[in-house]
Formats: structure tokens, C-alpha cells, sequence
């Protein structure tokens, strides 16, 4: 299971900084979040993609987790070679994330 099976994403970028928020479609799944989606695995997942620290922010009201991706644009919209390394790509890629759960 990919982490789109329970999840959708908002995103949002500024310079070189990449913000992903992962919000559970039920509210039974966000438990599947809190576990099984850390700022390691979401470091991991992205590779060298994200240059800096990834953190980890929680919202339990709306069943959704924030991930703030430092150095995540090679060094910003206006900088980078990359064709299009906008929040939006990257919130796809994080929604491949495989976890483990059961619908």
C-alpha cells in the first residue's frame, strides 16, 4: 500500500524550503500516520533530494502531519537547474511513500 491509499497532500514553497502536509482521508488512519510516517522515513524516501533536515510537525485536530524539507529546491525556485522542483512534485513523491496498513 502506498501512502495515497489513506492520504492526500497539500504543499507549499518558499526560497529554498519545501512544506508538505499528509492528511488522513478517515480519521481512523491517522494513527497509520503518526506511526509510520516519521521525518526519517520521509528524509529516507526523498534521498538526496533534500539536502537539509526534515521536521516533523503534528496536528491531531485534522488528522494531518507537516513536514517542513530544508535545502528540499536546489536553492530555490529562482536557483536550480531542476526543471520543476516545486512543493507539488515533491508531495507527489512523498504519496508513493509505502506504509504498511490495512482498508
Amino acid at each position: 500500500m502506498q501512502l495515497r491509499d489513506i492520504a492526500h497532500s497539500r504543499t507549499g514553497d518558499k526560497g529554498n524550503i519545501s512544506n508538505v502536509s499528509v492528511i488522513a482521508y478517515r480519521p481512523e488512519d491517522w494513527p497509520v500516520l503518526l506511526e509510520q510516517v516519521t521525518a526519517e522515513r520521509v528524509r529516507d524516501h526523498f534521498g538526496s533530494l533534500i539536502a537539509g533536515d526534515v521536521v516533523r510537525y503534528e496536528l491531531p485536530q485534522i488528522g494531518a502531519l507537516n513536514f517542513v524539507m530544508y535545502e528540499a529546491l536546489g536553492g530555490g525556485v529562482t536557483r536550480t537547474l531542476a526543471l520543476d522542483p516545486h512543493g507539488k512534485c515533491l508531495s507527489s513523491r512523498l504519496l508513493t511513500l509505502p506504509i504498511d496498513g490495512q482498508r
